[in-house]
């Protein structure tokens, strides 16, 4: 009788079972055939690229292709050497944390705003313009601020009709940077503003109103409900930003470049454009783009192992 009963609870468990692969392939295979075209656009134009990553120890010529002579370390030796090199890097880091540092606020502060309003018609015009900008090519944008701020722009001709020297803003090296920050706070603030909105609204609406029976004040329901139920959107923004270091927008610089010179508008990315695919150092190119590769990679396993220390779940688990 005892073999009966162990059996009989034995059979449960077996029904439990996990499905076997092919079982699962059956099942899923509307949300794997959905999957497909952007698993091979990862793997044609980013995995796949990743190969040639060998001229980089290469004395590459087009002609001889992965033939090319060996040469080892040499190329990140004469990189290292270059003085552009490091100008290109210095404002590359510079321009990237500064727009970081000013831009990463600004989404939060417009969502807080914006879930704060009553009224859900208001709310979604709002949405709505401070979004748009972020489907307008650069293109477009650097037009904008040359009309407006340029040598014959709007702010020009007011300084001058008032009696005050014109501003040169777009063609000042000291100005660019600065510049730079205010393009990507206008463009990609709204963006920002649409994924902390998405996560304020999971935010369950009961412990607002636990807090405010409690007596909590507006700021302290900001502080210890708001705040901490955004937190785990920010940590893999920011974890996702710091991968991008090394990249401050490679069509928004080279459009602009040339009206500051190479010394304040030089990139990393422009930098691997001019000096590596433009005068043929394609072996210079790769070795550049793998260091920034190399950083970025280090950037985010750190920025992913802090956030576990602190208690998020970060990017990779």
């Amino acid at each position: 009788m005892s073999r009966a009963i162990t059996f009989s609870r034995a059979r449960p468990l077996a029904a439990r079972a996990e499905p076997s692969l092919i079982q699962r392939l059956k099942r899923d295979w509307v949300l794997l055939a959905l999957m497909a075209p952007g698993l091979a656009f990862l793997v044609i134009f980013v995995y796949l690229p990743n190969l040639g990553n060998v001229i980089a120890f290469q004395a590459y010529l087009p002609f001889l292709g992965f033939s090319s002579p060996f040469v080892g370390f040499e190329n990140f030796r004469q990189l290292f050497a270059a003085p552009a090199f490091w100008s290109a890097v210095s404002n590359t880091v510079v321009i990237s944390a500064m727009q970081l540092i000013l831009y990463f606020p600004v989404p939060v502060i417009l969502a807080l705003m914006l879930s704060g309003l009553v009224n859900n018609n208001v709310r979604r015009i709002i949405q709505s313009i401070v979004y748009l900008p972020h489907f307008i090519s650069w293109v477009i944008i650097v037009a904008l601020f040359q009309q407006i701020f340029g040598g014959a722009g709007l702010v020009d001709h007011f300084a001058r009709a008032i009696g005050l020297p014109a501003p040169s803003i777009t063609n000042s090296p000291e100005w660019f940077k600065w510049l730079m920050t205010v393009q990507v706070i206008w463009k990609e603030a709204g963006w920002g503003t649409i994924i902390y909105l998405a996560a304020l609204l999971a935010i369950d609406a009961d412990l607002y109103e636990a807090a405010a029976v409690d007596g909590a004040t507006a700021l302290r329901r900001l502080w210890h409900i708001t705040l901490p139920g955004i937190l785990g959107v920010t940590v893999l923004l920011l974890i996702l930003r710091l991968g991008n270091i090394l990249s401050a927008g490679f069509e928004q610089i080279l459009l602009q470049r040339n009206a500051v010179g190479p010394q304040a508008g030089e990139i990393l990315d422009t930098y691997v454009y001019f000096q590596g695919i433009s005068a043929g150092q394609y072996a210079m190119a790769a070795a550049a783009g793998l260091i920034k590769a190399v950083v970025g990679l280090a950037l985010i396993l750190g920025a992913n192992k802090l956030a576990h220390r602190l208690g998020q779940p970060g990017l990779i688990s």
